[in-house]
């Protein structure tokens, strides 16, 4: 009889047999690759986001988010004149949390326009609601648009580097039944600083600066937003302790070493604007707070207030609803947390 392989036996046999296919090793990056978008990796399988999945991003933590997000891409389709074609294309869009946020605040952009979901895996494809189109792959062309990008820059596969005598790129090899690192010489990116302490490690954004040019070259007319937990300058990422840029998560934990558990768990950074910014400077960038309150979380919050006090002898559904938004807007706004996180805006 043959036992069946399970999906993590099948990933580290497929993470194996690209190490041999390589001859010895292959970069961090590659393993990334593997580990989280591999026929049996974390988002093709079982990872995801929400409160029964392994993390909570904003649009889980409650409508508020998509509502308020809504009037921002309603403004930049008034700023291109109102166009009767609009597309909102969401890329990372996970189980379709944001989507469902955006579609209920009934944005004027979409009253002939289109909302399309981009997301690699099928599994949670099968999640996207109705009235929205639901894919792997970007459209080729954006006439007018806006693209949303939620988290995403951090869960694109990067190169880590490590400064040992020089900087030197990290390699996996794999060791008895697991996988440990290896580092190998190769030309130095430039965004890396020259002079950090030994042991230093950086992130080199190799594919999230190819996803964002071309991301950008597909949007002729719009805006491309993105929400991410970034850090100014390359540099500064360098000097931190790895472990507090380079996190994994499983079950709404922070997870165990990078090189361990491949498929069962999420593998992150943070985002390094300068590295962003070398395709081309973003034409705003804000922390999370500022963004929402530039584009009315205060009055939805103080209109659920009020709603709230009027209904309080007698609440109904609405008036419930209403009373979300003060506790919804806490964690958004959240300094130490969802508030500090940072909004990247580039304009066609």
């Amino acid at each position: 009889m043959t036992l069946p392989v399970s999906p993590v036996h099948s990933l580290s046999n497929s993470i194996r047999a690209a190490i041999t296919a390589a001859g010895g090793s292959i970069p961090f990056a590659h393993f990334m690759q593997l580990a989280l978008y591999g026929e049996d990796g974390f988002y093709t399988s079982s990872g995801r986001a929400g409160r029964r999945g392994d993390f909570l991003t904003s649009p889980e933590v409650g409508p508020l988010f998509g509502q308020v997000l809504a009037t921002a891409i309603d403004n930049v389709w008034t700023k291109l004149g109102s166009p009767e074609s609009f597309t909102i294309v969401e890329v990372g869009a996970g189980p379709g949390t944001l989507a469902r946020s955006i579609l209920a605040a009934q944005p004027k952009c979409l009253a002939n326009g289109e909302y399309i979901a981009v997301e690699v895996s099928a599994s949670q494809r099968e999640s996207h609601p109705e009235g929205i189109t639901s894919t792997a792959v970007m459209p080729t062309e954006i006439e007018f648009g806006v693209i949303i990008a939620n988290e995403l820059f951090d869960n694109l596969p990067f190169e880590l580097w490590v400064f040992d005598d020089g900087w030197r790129e990290s390699h996996i090899i794999e060791q008895g039944d697991g996988f440990a690192e290896i580092l190998r010489s190769s030309e130095v990116p430039s965004c890396l600083p020259s002079r950090v302490p030994h042991g230093s490690r950086a992130p080199v954004h190799t594919a999230a600066v190819s996803w964002l040019a071309d991301a950008l070259s597909r949007l002729q007319h719009g805006s491309l937003i993105a929400f991410d937990y970034c850090t100014s300058l390359t540099a500064e990422v360098a000097s931190m302790p790895w472990r507090e840029w380079l996190r994994t998560y499983a079950g709404h934990e922070r997870g165990v070493h990078y090189l361990r558990n491949a498929g069962e768990q999420d593998i992150t950074t943070q985002v390094c604007i300068d590295q962003l910014a070398a395709v081309r400077e973003p034409d705003a960038v804000r922390s999370q707070s500022q963004f929402l309150q530039l584009w009315g979380i205060d009055e939805l919050v103080d209109e659920g207030r009020r709603i709230w006090e009027e209904s309080a002898a007698s609440p109904t559904l609405t008036a419930m609803k209403m009373r979300s938004r003060i506790s919804e807007s806490e964690a958004l706004l959240d300094p130490t947390g969802l508030g500090n996180f940072t909004v990247l805006q580039w304009n066609n």
